[in-house]
């Protein structure tokens, strides 16, 4: 008797420290309760949803197998389990533990919810769509939902829908970061860049990406004149934005400013190469009087789509270097390839090509491939690795000079490329990054970049075969 009444106790103090948002306090009550009375289904079910909300989800998942077992029509237990499964990246599981959940309990939206997440995560964007769609007929106030289905609607290309579902969203829930960042990414995407720049602050509040900005001491610019003060500017995201952004360091010391790039040491040898301009690796102290986040920059400085600065260019390489490499590479037509993008991005294989195409390139008459990818996927294209003799950007930015035409993916050689005035082809999916806009084939912010878009989602084929036919025609 005395084992039981102490279960009883633990699951009450259990289910008091739940409702007071301490989940994982109440999932070790929850824990120490069920080893008292291991056939208590109020105890277990409830464990499974404190793992959960907990997010210690490998171990919410064999709880919640044991509580289906005896209670296989519970849809919370499902949808507990799916959302545990999606956590984890095992997103196909995690579809069919939805489906279980709504076929039990059709109108729970939290469900139709997180399966139209899952079916994010496997690019089927259409069966998202519908699933945010019939969650919001269930629950018409279910912020997150009008904010999924903005992510969603930005994919697809209708900018107009997405921001009209963001904007819902935060009319419902005004401080839901994932509503304010989609409604950036639309808003950039349309070409509103002064609105989408302002929304674009809210990544520094949604929990993707908020750890990456570091506490600081110093005060954060608001766009004042500097006179004289040092400015260290925070690299964000990956190499090719801050390559991206460097063009906005002049426009700091035109305002009297002294910028210091905080970046990784393998872009200083590049970024120094600008008048003026000091970089120091990220995370370090140096001293400075304010700072300011690298994409903070076009908002503080009023950025339009008509005032983009140094779209002609603004890096350049050693001139010994690129005399070097046009040495190396001899007479012929010299065309660099970077098909695939660094494979730690979460959306690599949306703007990559796959491996298979890129071993099938063409021969066309008189022009001289050059390998530009760098590390394992150099291994992925049919020419010569180079990845040992390209150190660091300042290298590269060397032979990309020596090169007549680059051919890239949305990378950091595309951006490269264009930020070092250089011919460069750039390759997109349908659902491209926000900075290439929609439908045009060429852009604000590299004067010397093509645009080719894919004509469906998914198919590298034939916009490769059209990129190669108009390559050899120019070189017929």
């Amino acid at each position: 008797m005395h084992g039981m009444e102490n279960g009883n106790l633990l699951y009450v103090r259990a289910l008091t420290t739940l409702r007071d948002g301490h989940p994982g306090a109440a999932a070790d009550l929850l824990l120490r309760a069920l080893h008292d009375q291991p056939a208590h289904q109020g105890i277990r079910r409830n464990l499974v949803r404190a793992l959960v909300a907990a997010g210690r989800f490998a171990q919410a998942l064999p709880q919640a197998d044991a509580a289906l077992d005896a209670n296989p029509r519970d849809a919370e237990l499902h949808f507990l389990r799916g959302s545990a499964f999606n956590a984890l990246g095992r997103t196909r599981q995690a579809c069919g533990a939805f489906h279980n959940a709504v076929m039990l309990k059709p109108n729970h939206a939290p469900s139709w919810l997180n399966w139209g997440n899952a079916s994010i995560d496997l690019d089927d964007l259409e069966a998202a769509e519908a699933m945010y769609r019939t969650a919001l007929s269930y629950d018409p106030c279910l912020a997150e939902a009008h904010a999924s289905l903005g992510y969603v609607l930005t994919r697809c290309g209708r900018v107009a829908e997405a921001i009209q579902s963001c904007e819902t969203a935060i009319r419902l829930q005004p401080a839901l970061a994932d509503a304010h960042w989609n409604r950036a990414i639309a808003l950039l995407l349309a070409g509103d860049l002064a609105a989408g720049f302002e929304a674009y602050e809210w990544r520094k509040r949604h929990p993707a990406f908020r750890k990456n900005f570091l506490p600081m001491t110093t005060l954060a610019w608001d766009g004042a004149k500097l006179d004289g003060r040092t400015i260290l500017v925070q690299a964000e995201q990956g190499i090719g934005d801050a390559i991206h952004c460097a063009r906005f360091l002049p426009a700091l010391q035109a305002q009297g400013g002294r910028p210091v790039l905080a970046c990784r040491p393998s872009l200083a040898p590049l970024i120094e190469r600008m008048p003026g301009i000091r970089t120091c690796p990220p995370g370090q102290s140096f001293p400075h009087d304010v700072h300011v986040d690298q994409m903070s920059l076009p908002l503080r400085l009023g950025v339009t789509e008509t005032s983009i600065p140094l779209a002609g260019g603004y890096l350049s390489a050693d001139p010994s270097r690129v005399a070097a490499w046009t040495k190396t590479l001899g007479s012929r037509p010299a065309v660099g390839l970077a098909l695939a993008g660094n494979a730690a991005n979460p959306a690599n294989h949306r703007r990559s090509v796959p491996a298979s195409l890129m071993r099938c390139l063409p021969r066309i008459e008189g022009v001289h491939f050059v390998n530009l990818q760098h590390g394992p996927q150099a291994q992925d294209l049919p020419l010569p690795d180079l990845t040992d003799w390209l150190g660091d950007y300042g290298e590269t930015a060397a032979l990309i000079m020596a090169l007549d035409l680059v051919i890239s993916v949305d990378t950091s050689v595309a951006h490269l490329a264009g930020a070092l005035g250089k011919p460069v082809w750039l390759l997109l999916p349908t659902d491209p990054d926000w900075r290439w806009m929609l439908e045009r084939s060429d852009t604000p912010w590299y004067g010397s970049m093509r645009l080719f878009r894919q004509k469906r989602r998914g198919d590298w084929s034939e916009l490769l075969t059209r990129v190669f036919a108009e390559l050899a025609q120019r070189r017929g």
